[in-house]
């Protein structure tokens, strides 16, 4: 098995035909058939469904793809770390549950190169897709945060395939509105306060489940709840319907304007304030490109940490 081959595969999960990938790739179809079909018979397995609408990866192809891309992810930053600058269009990637600082740093990231030279990707999606890009390689870092709601649950996942959660900073909980809202003068807002506004919420898909809410307090019981997927209909929906979401407090006024403020929140014997650690997963024991170990630089700063 060779890194050559890895590419290969990598390259035709990517665009879905050998002959596509052939040509991305400047080499011959025969010649990147012979090679896919070598490695097939050393792993002793079939890794595409080959067709006439092209070629699709079966269920030994999803398995082996993460590996590939690891594989190849560690090579290049091997490449970065000691090689000669022999490559062509270093790449960054970063997941990340709906935080604008996170987006702020990495603004900051790609300010400091040219990215004519350099592929960078931010995907703000949700939890489990956050951790299953990392453990992918589909990108190099993953934010997101514990408390102690979900904590357990998300340790054992994060443990388990093989990642491992670094800490950055700890935050009690706010409630995050627009100015015009009827409580953004409180200096703090009880729960019993917003019964009557609705709970913004990002949706988490079809295997959504209390534990993988990005908001905290998620197991309290909200009257009136809206679900979202993407920050800028949140914040819509903050002005049209008075609504709010729970968070970390830590908002980025440069992306997402001046109109929306963080209150305290004023916690009770029911219903307890929630402690939040942010942090990032990476993979264990990994070689840390770069441009994330700068990026892991820009979040701390943006942090205070």
């Amino acid at each position: 098995m060779t890194l050559q081959q890895m590419n290969y595969v990598i390259t035709i999960s990517e665009t879905g035909s050998f002959n596509r990938a052939a040509e991305k790739l400047y080499i011959a179809q025969p010649s990147l058939s012979s090679a896919v079909h070598e490695l097939e018979k050393e792993l002793g397995v079939i890794l595409f469904n080959r067709g006439g609408k092209g070629a699709t990866l079966t269920a030994d192809g999803a398995s082996f793809l993460p590996y590939a891309r690891s594989v190849m992810t560690q090579y290049q930053n091997l490449l970065e770390a000691y090689g000669k600058q022999g490559l062509h269009r270093q790449k960054f990637a970063v997941s990340t549950q709906h935080y604008s600082f996170a987006v702020k740093a990495f603004v900051d990231l790609t300010r400091s190169y040219d990215v004519a030279e350099y592929e960078f990707a931010i995907r703000e999606t949700r939890t489990k897709q956050v951790i299953d890009d990392v453990i992918s390689s589909r990108s190099e870092i993953g934010i997101l945060y514990l408390g102690d709601f979900n904590r357990k649950v998300l340790t054992k996942m994060i443990n388990g395939n093989g990642l491992e959660f670094h800490h950055l900073i700890d935050c009690n909980a706010y409630v995050y509105l627009w100015k015009g809202h009827p409580l953004a003068e409180r200096e703090a807002i009880a729960f019993e306060d917003l019964a009557p506004y609705p709970c913004l919420s990002f949706e988490q898909g079809e295997e959504s489940n209390f534990y993988l809410a990005e908001e905290i307090l998620a197991t309290n019981d909200y009257p009136r709840i809206i679900k979202c997927c993407d920050r800028a209909t949140m914040l819509n929906l903050m002005v049209g319907l008075n609504g709010y979401t729970l968070c970390s407090g830590i908002i980025c006024e440069e992306l997402n304007g001046s109109d929306y403020i963080a209150v305290p929140y004023q916690a009770d014997e029911e219903n307890p304030n929630s402690l939040m650690e942010i942090g990032y997963i990476t993979k264990k024991n990994s070689i840390l490109s770069r441009m994330c170990e700068q990026y892991i630089e820009e979040l701390k700063r943006y942090l205070k940490v």
